[in-house]
């Protein structure tokens, strides 16, 4: 059984992507670093929406930001990010299809 930090920390991370314009920022920045306008540009919303997901998603570590003069550059933290966010699209995308499991689903193991 995880301790309760753990659970903490895993449903606020969870809390967190439970909204789809941060999914989509998130898939944007695991294709490379990116500055919020470019990041505005692809999830379709206004630049100071965007900047105020980043926020929220850098507290919880599941974004980093790299500064570089007067611009920020931002990128996914690290590739449990790229895990999670793969397997919730893997998930979603069986669960749209109506298709069984296959041989990326995974286990839970302690």
């Amino acid at each position: 059984m995880p301790n309760d930090e753990q659970v903490h920390l895993a449903a606020e991370g969870f809390r967190l992507l439970a909204d789809p314009t941060r999914i989509k920022i998130l898939w944007a920045l695991l294709q490379g670093e990116s500055s919020v306008a470019c990041l505005a540009d692809i999830v379709g919303a206004a630049p100071t929406a965007v900047s105020q997901h980043l926020a929220k998603l850098r507290l919880a570590g599941l974004v980093r930001g790299r500064r570089e003069g007067t611009f920020v550059h931002y990128s996914a933290a690290d590739t449990h990010v790229r895990a999670l966010l793969a397997e919730a699209l893997f998930h979603a995308d069986h669960t749209d299809r109506n298709l069984p499991d296959g041989p990326h689903s995974h286990a839970i193991t302690p």
